[in-house]
């Protein structure tokens, strides 16, 4: 049997996206279908380079070929990947359109690791190819300068009138901590919170990004609401640590967003456990298993399980992130997990409403 492009295209529908429950054929996924004698090449172009099963589709699409034609001696896959744009929530008006997915990080209560979370998850982002900005809406408390080691102050564009945000890690990153005193406290009521958080957004001049990780304030306050009225979030990662008390707050953050129409793209339970140093033994410090129960109960994806790990702490100290300070550890593992998990869920919720609309 001849070895044609549609052949190959009919042998990869084999390979079936689990989350669409389609074929890569139909979801438009195989591009640049090229064969040349016995020789086979093509390109896989997922909706995120953080796709935790890309291997996976590399390895059955090139089994699918070699399985349909003996006579192929050759399968070449190259993964690729284009983001879709977020779905679009109900906003007075976009503030940053050139951003193709906004996701918030958002947690009920304060002192679960939030910013911590949104800090790695950003770098584990962009570690896997995707353009990120990074913004730090904790308005009361902007951490980002210290974990990600910057002293600078951002540059201002003169021409243009705008802040230029400041490059760390591979990544695009703005705070009102790089613009005020670290010792002076801000003491603002809730219009000027909100004008702040308008001002990180429209008077920087952001590019064009795959992905926006925006660190939010704990809590259901202004910061929040005034998100989701400039911007069209694309979801909404709620941490929380296993605890009951922290996970009361975490169902009272995710019912909010819910209720103002942003996609909740899952929970990811901080500080799960602990293994001592010196003895090796495994400690639910906090318990575990309380996100996971949450999630289920509340009907969202569960994003995983971080531990509690000192590497954590010294590495957000010192100002590079644990993804990049200890690649190798099973915390940085976890992250890395987390940020392909993240992704994965923008997309569906993306390609969901695309089909929806």
């Amino acid at each position: 049997m001849a070895v044609t492009e549609k052949g190959i295209l009919d042998a990869l529908r084999v390979v079936i996206d689990p989350d669409f429950n389609k074929d890569i054929v139909s979801l438009g996924f195989v591009k640049d279908v090229k064969v040349q004698k016995d020789a086979v090449s093509l390109r896989l172009v997922l909706t995120t380079p953080a796709c935790p099963v890309r291997e996976k589709f590399k390895a059955q699409a090139e089994e699918a070929i070699r399985r349909s034609f003996a006579e192929v001696a050759t399968v070449e896959v190259t993964l690729d990947a284009m983001v879709p744009e977020g779905a679009k929530t109900p906003l007075f008006e976009n503030l940053i359109p050139q951003v193709r997915n906004i996701i918030a990080v958002a947690s009920g209560k304060g002192g679960v690791g939030k910013s911590t979370v949104a800090a790695n998850l950003a770098v584990a982002l962009a570690a896997s190819g995707a353009s990120v900005g990074l913004l730090d809406a904790d308005i009361y408390g902007p951490s980002m300068g210290i974990m990600l080691g910057v002293k600078k102050p951002p540059v201002i564009d003169q021409e243009r009138k705008k802040m230029l945000p400041v490059e760390a890690h591979g990544l695009l990153v703005m705070s009102l901590g790089f613009l005020l005193d670290p010792d002076t406290p801000v003491i603002w009521r809730g219009p000027m919170v909100m004008k702040a958080v308008e001002q990180l957004l429209k008077d920087v001049e952001w590019p064009s990004l795959d992905y926006m990780i925006v660190d939010l304030p704990p809590g259901t306050g202004d910061a929040q609401l005034t998100l989701t009225q400039k911007v069209p979030l694309s979801g909404v990662v709620i941490v929380t640590t296993p605890n009951e008390v922290a996970l009361i707050d975490a169902r009272k953050g995710l019912a909010m967003f819910r209720k103002v129409g942003v996609p909740v793209l899952g929970i990811v339970e901080n500080m799960s456990w602990f293994v001592c140093p010196h003895c090796q033994g495994v400690s639910d410090i906090f318990s575990r298993g309380g996100g996971e129960r949450t999630a289920r109960e509340m009907g969202v994806p569960f994003l995983g399980e971080i531990p509690l790990d000192p590497s954590v702490r010294r590495s957000g100290d010192c100002g590079t992130p644990v993804v990049l300070a200890a690649p190798d550890s099973p915390v940085a593992a976890a992250f890395r997990d987390l940020a392909g998990r993240t992704a994965q869920q923008a997309s569906i919720a993306a390609l969901t409403a695309k089909r929806s609309s």
